[in-house]
């Protein structure tokens, strides 16, 4: 999977894996812009120790000028976000489900079994792709290698809409990590804390034969396999 283009990316969330990430996309070459719940000066004290040369917004100015947003705020927020401001764009759901501190959140999971299908129903008309909550933030730099790297770590991008997890494919590979795009994007469930791949660090082989596996262990047996884009 080759990088794409340079990008202009949003980031919803200051914290350590929204920090990383803005950190990993500019080394990276992308245009980024962070962005917290509220007044953006705060961001701006927190950008410039953990993040230096990222750009900060308010959330509606970061999204308004973006290809990609990321979301790494905690999960139970994901009710503050406005749906329209993020209708056609695409999204990457870093989050995760911690159940020892977010609570069972019955409401946002009522009738789904994995988070972004919980952030997709939210989300109407956004382009949903379930990416980089698989990595920890101390890894973004530490794990990431040049295209071609023997041990180039490998992570996968799951989504309803085969273009959108292509997009977030191009851009996690321009971080250093090759990428296994993949839908439906309930295949995502095989992302989540749990489960093998969240766990452990493969490559890109194992990346796709655990997905495989682990997805297929998760539907139905009459339900048809998640299909490598």
């Amino acid at each position: 999977m080759s990088s794409v283009a340079v990008s202009r990316v949003a980031i919803l969330g200051v914290g350590k894996v929204g920090t990383a990430i803005a950190r990993a996309a500019l080394h990276a070459g992308h245009e980024v812009t962070i962005a917290g719940s509220g007044d953006p000066e705060p961001v701006r004290f927190i950008t410039e120790i953990m993040a230096p040369g990222v750009a900060v917004a308010t959330a509606a100015e970061a999204v308004a000028g973006s290809e990609l947003v990321v979301l790494s705020i905690p999960l139970p927020k994901l009710a503050s976000l406005d749906p329209e401001m993020l209708r056609g764009r695409i999204v990457i759901d870093a989050m995760n489900h911690w159940q020892p501190t977010d609570g069972a959140l019955p409401e946002l999971f009522a009738g789904v079994t994995s988070t972004s299908e919980a952030v997709a129903r939210h989300l109407e008309g956004a382009r949903v792709v379930k990416a980089l909550n698989h990595i920890g933030y101390h890894e973004m730099e530490s794990d990431r290698r040049e295209e071609g790297a023997a041990d180039r770590r490998a992570l996968a991008a799951a989504s309803d809409d085969r273009e959108a997890a292509e997009a977030v494919a191009g851009f996690v590979s321009s971080l250093g990590f090759d990428v296994q795009p993949v839908t439906p994007l309930a295949a995502g469930r095989a992302l989540e804390p749990g489960s093998e791949i969240f766990a452990g660090s493969f490559g890109a082989v194992d990346v796709a034969e655990r997905l495989r596996e682990a997805t297929l262990a998760l539907e139905p047996a009459s339900a048809t396999a998640p299909t490598p884009v």
